[in-house]
């Protein structure tokens, strides 16, 4: 499912404007100590019941507010009041004071959020210690414009192992396959890459740009590029590549991430590649079959039109108030950079061993898109697994109970899913 962020009409001009400056540092005021709430928050406003996701960073005397969707990224807040259970903050941006005023109880704080005179209710949960004891395990990888964090798996025993860089899919989706735009965790590639390390396979997972412990180098959202992606996923193949503790290297990539790691494997010289859940048309015939069903006509021949000139590399300056979230002015350049690859064509161009992963209950990309990609690469191998969805968990039939899993971190693993894998390295990875 493409999601590449949300505009709320009440707040969209505040925080997208506010990507066009540089960050402004606030005047601290009234921040006493902080110990009680220190560490990092994640939750959503909920607008007119559609979640803004945000994240916000309590340090012993101050606080910063990140918004992935609106290129916000830790932001200084103006103060911090905590008195016993009742949390007070707020931050300033270009006159406007926006606030939020709540109750902490234990690992969670909820309240109200005020702008303009408008309130709505929002929710914060604190990481957990175990996302923390994960940040010290972060590895640093240098890309064209900074450092990328990363997260190395590796099995017990001697290596040398072989490495599969996993990358994650669209939106504000984090290494462990979660997203802040959805409620809960389904851990999803966290537990892909911890099986893989029982069965002898190491992995490098990673926030994209903008995302989690890489919110910094997010940039403006009218700046980012598709090749930034790629660029990401390479150097981190190349980091790995020149490691003693790695025999092979290659791409595991899912949803979005497999079209970003069917150009990263060429531009890096992976030595293999693996698709899960990976689109086997261009983005836009995708979103166009999603979109039949969600919008009425006269919208979805707006969207067609919109498409057909971000194809040619033309922007689109009207766009409807309904479409926003898809087509906005700053996401366009994304877009247009996205359009310019279509898998059928990348998957071509990769000379090494290919597996295609799909499952037969994903209601987001289906078994087909898997079948287009294998004619298209005669030579891959293709693994449909039985009952797994698109989070790779085993899944109910109907949909309610299909998306009820995104949310449920204690599900496993689809059953064949790490077996096909791991068999598909050890035949055809010499």
């Amino acid at each position: 499912m493409m999601r590449l962020g949300i505009v709320f009409s009440l707040i969209a001009s505040v925080f997208l404007s506010l990507t066009a400056c540089s960050k402004e540092k606030e005047e601290a005021s009234e921040m006493g100590s902080l110990g009680n709430i220190e560490g990092v928050w994640e939750g959503t406003i909920n607008i007119s019941n559609q979640p803004l996701p945000i994240i916000v960073e309590f340090e012993a005397d101050k606080g910063m507010i990140s918004i992935p969707l609106q290129g916000l990224n830790d932001y200084p807040l103006t103060s911090v009041k905590l008195t016993e259970s009742d949390l007070f903050f707020n931050m300033n941006i270009q006159g406007q004071k926006l606030t939020f005023d709540g109750k902490v109880e234990q690992e969670k704080i909820t309240g109200t959020f005020t702008q303009q005179g408008q309130a709505f209710p929002f929710e914060l949960v604190k990481g957990s210690k175990e996302e923390e004891v994960e940040k010290d395990r972060l590895v640093e990888v240098k890309v064209k414009d900074g450092i990328i964090f990363s997260q190395l798996e590796i099995p017990q025993g001697e290596g040398p192992f072989p490495l599969m860089v996993i990358i994650a899919g669209s939106g504000p989706t984090d290494r462990n396959g979660n997203s802040i735009a959805l409620p809960g965790k389904n851990n999803s590639l966290k537990m892909l890459a911890e099986d893989l390390a029982v069965e002898g396979v190491a992995t490098l997972r990673y926030d994209k740009r903008g995302v989690g412990n890489n919110t910094g180098l997010a940039g403006k959202e009218e700046d980012l590029r598709f090749e930034q992606y790629i660029d990401d996923a390479a150097a981190l193949v190349q980091f790995a590549k020149v490691d003693e503790r790695f025999s092979k290297v290659g791409i595991i990539g899912h949803s979005e991430g497999s079209l970003i790691g069917m150009v990263a494997s060429q531009k890096a010289d992976a030595d293999m590649f693996i698709s899960i859940a990976g689109a086997g048309r261009p983005i836009d015939q995708v979103l166009l079959e999603q979109l039949q069903t969600q919008l009425p006509p006269n919208l979805l021949e707006e969207s067609i039109d919109i498409l057909e000139s971000l194809k040619k590399g033309e922007q689109v300056k009207t766009v409807s108030p309904e479409l926003q979230s898809i087509f906005r002015s700053s996401v366009q350049p994304y877009v247009i950079s996205w359009l310019k690859y279509d898998p059928l064509e990348q998957l071509q161009k990769f000379n090494g061993p290919v597996l295609l992963v799909n499952g037969n209950l994903d209601i987001q990309v289906p078994v087909k898109d898997a079948e287009l990609l294998h004619q298209a690469n005669k030579d891959s191998d293709l693994l449909i697994v039985d009952k797994m969805n698109h989070i790779l968990k085993e899944a109910p039939s109907d949909r309610e109970g299909n998306i009820a899993t995104y949310s449920d971190p204690n599900l496993p693993l689809a059953k064949g899913l790490i077996d096909g894998i791991v068999e598909f390295l050890q035949e055809r990875v010499k």
